[in-house]
């Protein structure tokens, strides 16, 4: 989103993200991410670049990315159950995340969530001389708040609550991508583009223009609405759910396919059978990299989040998974593919096997017309 306010104010663009890098419409094929980030920024300067808006892992951040490269804005969105088979805790991975807080650039300014508790001590961490501006998605006292967000077929609208920053931007947002959590970023990336010293009509055009990435939130079809949507984790999956629950209206039902990696945090996965059950009328399970487990213990442990609320099926099988579902699936229903997102590939056990979720909607499709 930042890159395409940058964009859209005329300026040469360059960003960076776990999805890949892209200075200017020219992609950076480089493999390694630190080399990668070299590259970018090298022919970023190349072309005249003044903003490098940049995704940070976790990982890089805990390895002193944030001490080597300052940033002048800083975004945090929210904290949630992740990475903890790296972290080990999420104290930890908190205090990965807060590395780029402690490190901020003089005159720099962090935006953070009002509505994630974890923003109150990353704004207590920050060096003096910082700046603070808060936004908050649910309408808490924030330099940026929400009073309604409507989500459409044809996209996500945030109307403000009255203060200086909604005035600047107009009171209001209109954004072609779906989805709450488009929302929340867009008022984030707004934020970030004001202290970063960009118009409020470059924002607005911005913002209006950026279309959604592969695996986030992305709709592979209309009749029945199929969605692939990356969330793998708890505050994800129910997010993207109740997000999708006001698309079927009354006639259509609400149907997950989801699975959970094998090989990493497995906490997770009763959390995530439980809000799979809790807010879809069906739920497939499925899998999604199993790795070196076996993908009937990984469900075994998922099901044991069921409470009743929920008709389920078990197919392990990943696209037939998907095939059987949209089979069975009506014109008005709502299917999420949920945990892959972007991924282009399926890791069973030391195979990494060709595998995407959105092209295994649109095969299945292609093979129903012909």
């Amino acid at each position: 989103m930042l890159a395409s306010i940058v964009q859209a104010s005329g300026e040469p663009y360059a960003k960076m993200t776990t999805l890949g890098a892209d200075v200017n419409g020219e992609l950076i094929t480089e493999n390694r991410a630190l080399f990668r980030y070299l590259v970018t920024v090298e022919k970023a300067v190349d072309v005249g670049v003044r903003t490098l808006t940049l995704e940070v892992t976790s990982k890089a951040l805990s390895q002193g990315f944030a001490q080597r490269w300052a940033s002048d804005v800083a975004v945090f969105t929210n904290l949630s159950r992740d990475h903890l088979d790296m972290h080990k805790s999420p104290e930890e991975y908190l205090a990965a995340k807060a590395q780029l807080f402690m490190h901020l650039a003089p005159g720099g300014t962090a935006i953070l969530n009002a509505d994630d508790p974890s923003s109150e001590l990353l704004a207590m961490i920050l060096p003096e001389g910082r700046r603070v501006e808060w936004f908050s998605p649910s309408g808490k006292p924030a330099s940026l708040s929400a009073k309604k967000i409507e989500v459409s077929l044809e996209g996500t609208k945030i109307e403000f609550q009255p203060s200086r920053m909604a005035e600047c931007l107009g009171g209001s947002l209109q954004l072609r991508v779906v989805g709450d959590v488009h929302a929340a970023n867009a008022m984030a990336a707004a934020l970030a583009a004001i202290s970063a010293g960009y118009n409020v009509d470059a924002i607005q055009k911005g913002l209006a223009a950026f279309q959604t990435l592969p695996g986030r939130f992305e709709i592979v079809s209309q009749k029945p609405l199929v969605i692939v949507d990356y969330a793998h984790t708890p505050d994800g999956l129910r997010g993207t759910l109740k997000t999708a629950r006001p698309l079927c209206g009354d006639a259509g039902q609400l149907i997950c396919i989801f699975g959970c990696g094998g090989n990493r945090d497995s906490g997770k996965r009763q959390q995530m059978g439980q809000i799979a059950d809790q807010y879809s009328d069906k739920v497939v399970l499925t899998s999604d990299n199993p790795r070196h487990e076996s993908p009937d213990s990984i469900a075994q442990q998922v099901l044991q989040g069921r409470q009743g609320g929920a008709l389920w099926m078990v197919i392990h099988d990943r696209r037939e998974a998907i095939y059987r579902t949209l089979e069975q699936t009506r014109p008005a229903d709502v299917v999420i593919v949920a945990g892959k997102g972007h991924e282009q590939e399926q890791i069973i056990a030391d195979q990494h096997l060709p595998f995407c979720d959105a092209a295994t909607v649109n095969s299945f499709f292609r093979q129903q017309k012909s």
